[in-house]
Protein backbone atom coordinates (compact mmCIF):
# COMPACT_ATOMS: atom_id res chain seq x y z
CA UNK A 1 0.00 0.00 0.00
CA UNK A 2 1.26 3.23 -1.28
CA UNK A 3 1.73 5.85 2.25
CA UNK A 4 -0.14 9.20 2.16
CA UNK A 5 2.53 10.76 2.26
CA UNK A 6 4.10 9.13 -0.93
CA UNK A 7 1.33 9.09 -2.71
CA UNK A 8 1.06 13.37 -2.34
CA UNK A 9 4.31 13.31 -3.58
CA UNK A 10 3.54 12.01 -6.37
CA UNK A 11 0.49 13.73 -7.32
CA UNK A 12 2.55 16.87 -6.83
CA UNK A 13 5.18 15.79 -9.04
CA UNK A 14 2.91 15.08 -11.72
CA UNK A 15 0.42 18.33 -11.34
CA UNK A 16 3.95 20.39 -11.71
CA UNK A 17 4.94 18.43 -14.47
CA UNK A 18 1.64 19.20 -16.09
CA UNK A 19 1.73 22.83 -15.35
CA UNK A 20 5.42 23.02 -16.34
CA UNK A 21 3.88 21.75 -19.57
CA UNK A 22 1.27 24.21 -19.81
CA UNK A 23 3.91 27.41 -19.17
CA UNK A 24 5.75 26.48 -21.54
CA UNK A 25 3.06 26.35 -24.17
CA UNK A 26 1.78 29.15 -23.11
CA UNK A 27 5.31 31.31 -22.99
CA UNK A 28 6.34 30.38 -26.11
CA UNK A 29 8.09 31.94 -28.31
CA UNK A 30 9.59 34.23 -25.31
CA UNK A 31 12.74 35.43 -27.81
CA UNK A 32 13.26 35.92 -31.95
CA UNK A 33 12.70 32.95 -34.16
CA UNK A 34 15.02 31.85 -36.85
CA UNK A 35 13.81 30.88 -40.43
CA UNK A 36 16.97 29.34 -42.09
CA UNK A 37 16.27 29.78 -46.02
CA UNK A 38 18.84 27.68 -47.52
CA UNK A 39 19.10 29.60 -50.46
CA UNK A 40 19.91 33.36 -51.04
CA UNK A 41 17.49 36.06 -51.12
CA UNK A 42 15.36 36.61 -54.09
CA UNK A 43 13.96 32.70 -54.55
CA UNK A 44 10.79 31.47 -54.01
CA UNK A 45 11.90 29.67 -50.79
CA UNK A 46 13.06 33.39 -49.46
CA UNK A 47 10.15 35.19 -50.69
CA UNK A 48 7.68 32.51 -49.05
CA UNK A 49 9.32 32.83 -45.96
CA UNK A 50 9.47 36.70 -45.61
CA UNK A 51 5.50 36.68 -46.37
CA UNK A 52 5.02 34.19 -44.13
CA UNK A 53 7.27 34.77 -41.18
CA UNK A 54 5.91 38.94 -41.41
CA UNK A 55 2.37 37.52 -40.41
CA UNK A 56 3.38 35.39 -37.83
CA UNK A 57 5.59 38.06 -35.95
CA UNK A 58 2.52 40.35 -36.02
CA UNK A 59 0.66 37.46 -33.98
CA UNK A 60 4.03 36.02 -32.07
CA UNK A 61 4.63 39.29 -31.04
CA UNK A 62 8.55 38.12 -31.48
CA UNK A 63 10.97 38.96 -34.55
CA UNK A 64 10.92 36.32 -37.25
CA UNK A 65 14.84 36.60 -38.81
CA UNK A 66 14.84 34.99 -41.87
CA UNK A 67 18.57 33.74 -42.26
CA UNK A 68 19.91 33.06 -45.63
CA UNK A 69 22.27 30.36 -44.89
CA UNK A 70 23.72 29.24 -48.62
CA UNK A 71 25.80 26.47 -49.80
CA UNK A 72 25.88 22.79 -51.26
CA UNK A 73 22.67 22.58 -52.49
CA UNK A 74 21.04 23.84 -49.82
CA UNK A 75 22.83 21.26 -47.18
CA UNK A 76 24.67 23.98 -45.11
CA UNK A 77 21.50 25.07 -44.17
CA UNK A 78 19.16 22.25 -43.54
CA UNK A 79 22.56 21.21 -41.61
CA UNK A 80 22.32 24.04 -38.94
CA UNK A 81 19.00 23.58 -38.46
CA UNK A 82 19.19 19.21 -37.81
CA UNK A 83 22.15 20.41 -35.35
CA UNK A 84 20.18 23.14 -33.33
CA UNK A 85 18.94 23.06 -29.77
CA UNK A 86 15.08 21.54 -30.41
CA UNK A 87 13.24 24.07 -28.67
CA UNK A 88 11.08 25.93 -31.71
CA UNK A 89 13.30 28.65 -32.11
CA UNK A 90 15.15 27.19 -35.16
CA UNK A 91 13.45 26.39 -38.30
CA UNK A 92 13.99 25.27 -41.66
CA UNK A 93 12.08 26.35 -44.63
CA UNK A 94 13.24 23.46 -46.92
CA UNK A 95 12.89 22.99 -51.14
CA UNK A 96 12.70 19.36 -52.00
CA UNK A 97 16.74 19.58 -52.54
CA UNK A 98 17.47 19.17 -48.73
CA UNK A 99 15.21 16.38 -47.69
CA UNK A 100 13.77 14.41 -51.03
CA UNK A 101 16.01 14.80 -53.40
CA UNK A 102 19.85 14.78 -52.12
CA UNK A 103 20.02 11.92 -49.93
CA UNK A 104 19.99 10.19 -53.17
CA UNK A 105 22.54 11.52 -54.76
CA UNK A 106 25.17 12.73 -52.23
CA UNK A 107 26.10 11.18 -48.39
CA UNK A 108 24.44 13.23 -46.21
CA UNK A 109 25.47 15.37 -42.92
CA UNK A 110 22.17 14.43 -41.15
CA UNK A 111 19.44 12.20 -41.65
CA UNK A 112 16.11 13.66 -42.77
CA UNK A 113 13.78 10.75 -40.87
CA UNK A 114 15.85 11.45 -37.51
CA UNK A 115 16.91 14.76 -37.17
CA UNK A 116 13.60 16.64 -38.62
CA UNK A 117 10.53 17.29 -37.88
CA UNK A 118 7.42 18.18 -40.12
CA UNK A 119 5.46 20.97 -38.95
CA UNK A 120 3.44 22.58 -42.69
CA UNK A 121 3.66 22.45 -46.34
CA UNK A 122 3.81 25.86 -46.92
CA UNK A 123 3.62 26.78 -50.60
CA UNK A 124 4.33 25.34 -54.29
CA UNK A 125 4.62 26.50 -57.65
CA UNK A 126 5.77 24.99 -61.20
CA UNK A 127 8.92 25.55 -62.85
CA UNK A 128 8.96 28.24 -65.90
CA UNK A 129 12.00 27.83 -68.90
CA UNK A 130 12.87 30.55 -69.26
CA UNK A 131 15.45 31.88 -71.68
CA UNK A 132 18.07 35.19 -72.80
CA UNK A 133 15.97 36.55 -75.75
CA UNK A 134 19.43 36.57 -77.75
CA UNK A 135 18.77 32.85 -77.46
CA UNK A 136 17.27 32.73 -81.49
CA UNK A 137 14.42 30.33 -79.78
CA UNK A 138 10.74 31.13 -79.33
CA UNK A 139 9.38 27.96 -78.20
CA UNK A 140 10.39 24.88 -76.43
CA UNK A 141 10.46 22.47 -79.83
CA UNK A 142 13.27 25.46 -81.16
CA UNK A 143 15.04 25.03 -78.15
CA UNK A 144 15.28 21.48 -78.84
CA UNK A 145 16.77 21.85 -82.05
CA UNK A 146 19.05 24.66 -81.33
CA UNK A 147 20.63 21.94 -78.42
CA UNK A 148 20.59 19.08 -80.77
CA UNK A 149 22.52 21.16 -83.50
CA UNK A 150 25.07 22.31 -80.92
CA UNK A 151 26.29 19.74 -78.72
CA UNK A 152 28.14 21.20 -75.51
CA UNK A 153 27.32 24.72 -76.76
CA UNK A 154 24.40 25.33 -74.67
CA UNK A 155 24.29 25.53 -70.71
CA UNK A 156 21.39 25.36 -67.89
CA UNK A 157 21.17 27.08 -64.80
CA UNK A 158 19.97 25.88 -61.50
CA UNK A 159 19.35 26.50 -57.95
CA UNK A 160 21.98 24.10 -57.16
CA UNK A 161 23.07 20.84 -58.02
CA UNK A 162 20.18 17.82 -56.85
CA UNK A 163 17.47 21.02 -56.76
CA UNK A 164 14.34 20.51 -58.69
CA UNK A 165 15.18 23.03 -61.75
CA UNK A 166 18.47 20.78 -62.01
CA UNK A 167 17.07 17.73 -62.24
CA UNK A 168 14.08 19.25 -64.99
CA UNK A 169 17.23 19.78 -67.18
CA UNK A 170 18.50 16.41 -66.47
CA UNK A 171 15.21 15.36 -67.72
CA UNK A 172 14.76 17.24 -70.76
CA UNK A 173 18.55 15.78 -71.74
CA UNK A 174 17.68 12.40 -71.67
CA UNK A 175 14.18 12.95 -73.01
CA UNK A 176 15.82 14.03 -75.49
CA UNK A 177 19.03 13.24 -76.14
CA UNK A 178 20.40 16.55 -75.54
CA UNK A 179 24.21 17.41 -74.82
CA UNK A 180 23.39 19.94 -72.32
CA UNK A 181 26.37 21.82 -69.64
CA UNK A 182 24.98 21.99 -65.89
CA UNK A 183 26.11 25.40 -64.14
CA UNK A 184 24.84 25.15 -60.37
CA UNK A 185 24.37 28.53 -58.68
CA UNK A 186 23.53 29.18 -54.58
CA UNK A 187 19.62 29.32 -55.04
CA UNK A 188 18.06 31.00 -57.84
CA UNK A 189 18.27 34.63 -56.67
CA UNK A 190 22.44 34.82 -57.95
CA UNK A 191 21.15 32.45 -61.34
CA UNK A 192 18.98 35.66 -62.72
CA UNK A 193 21.73 38.92 -62.99
CA UNK A 194 23.70 36.37 -65.20
CA UNK A 195 20.78 35.24 -66.79
CA UNK A 196 19.40 38.40 -67.34
CA UNK A 197 23.22 39.49 -69.13
CA UNK A 198 22.99 36.68 -70.99
CA UNK A 199 26.31 34.47 -69.13
CA UNK A 200 23.74 31.43 -68.56
CA UNK A 201 21.16 31.55 -71.82
CA UNK A 202 18.69 28.91 -69.88
CA UNK A 203 17.26 28.04 -66.67
CA UNK A 204 14.02 26.00 -65.44
CA UNK A 205 13.45 28.73 -62.59
CA UNK A 206 10.66 29.05 -60.06
CA UNK A 207 8.38 31.14 -61.23
CA UNK A 208 9.02 33.99 -58.47
CA UNK A 209 12.00 35.41 -59.15
CA UNK A 210 11.92 35.28 -63.48
CA UNK A 211 8.50 36.50 -63.17
CA UNK A 212 9.16 40.30 -63.10
CA UNK A 213 12.11 39.82 -65.29
CA UNK A 214 9.46 38.14 -68.24
CA UNK A 215 6.62 40.64 -67.79
CA UNK A 216 9.64 43.68 -68.33
CA UNK A 217 10.52 41.74 -71.39
CA UNK A 218 14.43 41.02 -70.28
CA UNK A 219 13.68 37.24 -70.33
CA UNK A 220 11.48 35.03 -72.34
CA UNK A 221 9.59 32.17 -70.99
CA UNK A 222 8.70 29.16 -73.10
CA UNK A 223 6.51 26.52 -70.81
CA UNK A 224 5.46 25.95 -67.52
CA UNK A 225 5.79 22.51 -65.92
CA UNK A 226 2.32 22.16 -64.27
CA UNK A 227 -0.63 20.30 -65.52
CA UNK A 228 -2.48 23.09 -66.27
CA UNK A 229 -1.21 26.84 -66.73
CA UNK A 230 -0.17 29.21 -64.01
CA UNK A 231 -2.49 32.13 -63.57
CA UNK A 232 0.63 33.99 -62.98
CA UNK A 233 1.69 33.11 -66.76
CA UNK A 234 -2.16 32.71 -68.60
CA UNK A 235 -0.07 32.80 -72.08
CA UNK A 236 2.72 30.18 -71.73
CA UNK A 237 2.05 26.81 -72.46
CA UNK A 238 2.43 24.12 -70.10
CA UNK A 239 5.38 21.56 -71.86
CA UNK A 240 2.73 19.34 -72.82
CA UNK A 241 1.21 21.91 -74.54
CA UNK A 242 4.85 22.95 -76.20
CA UNK A 243 5.08 19.36 -77.39
CA UNK A 244 7.08 17.31 -74.15
CA UNK A 245 3.89 15.69 -72.65
CA UNK A 246 4.74 13.99 -69.25
CA UNK A 247 6.39 16.56 -68.12
CA UNK A 248 5.35 17.60 -64.47
CA UNK A 249 7.73 19.57 -62.03
CA UNK A 250 6.84 21.12 -58.84
CA UNK A 251 8.66 23.04 -56.61
CA UNK A 252 7.48 23.60 -52.97
CA UNK A 253 8.87 24.47 -50.16
CA UNK A 254 8.11 23.13 -46.13
CA UNK A 255 8.83 24.21 -42.82
CA UNK A 256 10.80 21.63 -40.46
CA UNK A 257 12.20 21.79 -36.94
CA UNK A 258 14.93 19.58 -35.35
CA UNK A 259 13.49 16.29 -34.10
CA UNK A 260 12.75 16.59 -30.19
CA UNK A 261 11.13 20.21 -30.24
CA UNK A 262 8.14 19.69 -27.88
CA UNK A 263 4.83 18.76 -29.91
CA UNK A 264 3.21 21.79 -28.28
CA UNK A 265 5.44 24.08 -29.99
CA UNK A 266 4.83 22.15 -33.47
CA UNK A 267 1.55 22.33 -32.73
CA UNK A 268 1.42 26.14 -31.85
CA UNK A 269 4.17 26.87 -34.98
CA UNK A 270 1.52 25.06 -37.00
CA UNK A 271 -1.38 26.72 -36.58
CA UNK A 272 0.55 29.84 -36.86
CA UNK A 273 2.13 29.26 -40.14
CA UNK A 274 -1.41 27.73 -41.85
CA UNK A 275 -3.18 30.68 -40.21
CA UNK A 276 -0.19 33.01 -42.25
CA UNK A 277 -0.76 30.92 -45.28
CA UNK A 278 -4.92 31.40 -45.22
CA UNK A 279 -5.05 35.19 -45.38
CA UNK A 280 -5.96 37.31 -48.80
CA UNK A 281 -3.40 39.39 -48.91
CA UNK A 282 -0.62 36.77 -48.59
CA UNK A 283 -2.43 34.73 -50.87
CA UNK A 284 -2.78 37.20 -53.47
CA UNK A 285 1.21 38.34 -53.14
CA UNK A 286 2.49 34.63 -53.62
CA UNK A 287 -0.02 34.23 -56.57
CA UNK A 288 1.23 36.66 -58.28
CA UNK A 289 4.35 35.48 -58.55
CA UNK A 290 3.37 31.67 -59.18
CA UNK A 291 3.49 30.32 -56.14
CA UNK A 292 0.08 28.60 -54.53
CA UNK A 293 -0.29 28.31 -50.51
CA UNK A 294 -0.86 25.58 -48.71
CA UNK A 295 -0.81 24.66 -45.26
CA UNK A 296 -0.90 21.13 -44.16
CA UNK A 297 -0.72 18.69 -40.80
CA UNK A 298 2.55 17.71 -39.70
CA UNK A 299 1.30 14.53 -40.34
CA UNK A 300 0.25 15.19 -43.42
CA UNK A 301 3.55 16.67 -44.74
CA UNK A 302 5.63 13.79 -43.62
CA UNK A 303 3.46 11.51 -45.92
CA UNK A 304 4.24 14.13 -48.32
CA UNK A 305 7.92 13.93 -47.82
CA UNK A 306 8.15 10.21 -48.31
CA UNK A 307 6.39 9.88 -51.64
CA UNK A 308 7.83 12.99 -53.16
CA UNK A 309 11.68 11.29 -52.08
CA UNK A 310 10.67 7.71 -54.01
CA UNK A 311 9.17 9.50 -57.14
CA UNK A 312 12.72 11.59 -56.90
CA UNK A 313 14.48 8.33 -56.38
CA UNK A 314 13.10 7.40 -59.21
CA UNK A 315 13.82 10.26 -61.71
CA UNK A 316 17.60 10.25 -60.66
CA UNK A 317 18.00 6.62 -61.50
CA UNK A 318 16.12 7.26 -64.82
CA UNK A 319 17.99 10.52 -65.61
CA UNK A 320 21.42 9.34 -64.61
CA UNK A 321 22.14 12.96 -62.43
CA UNK A 322 24.76 12.94 -60.49
CA UNK A 323 25.80 14.25 -57.01
CA UNK A 324 28.70 16.51 -55.67
CA UNK A 325 30.89 13.73 -54.51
Amino acid sequence: MIRFDRWLTICMGCWLAAMSGLAHAQAYPAKSIRVVVPYAPGGATDLTGRTVGAKMSETFKQTIVVDNRTGAGGVIGADIVAKASPDGYTLLLSSPAEVAILPHLQKMPYNVEKDFAPVSLASMTPLILVVHPSLPVKSVKELIAFARARPGQLTYASAGTGGVQHLAGELLKITFKLDMVHVPYKGAGPVMPDLIGGHVPMFFSGMPPSMPHVRAGKLRALAVTSVRRSPAAPDVPTMADAGVPNFVFTNWFAYFVPTGTPADVIAKLNGEINRALKLEDVKAKLANVGLETVGTSPEELGKFVREESEKFAKLIKLSGAKGTD
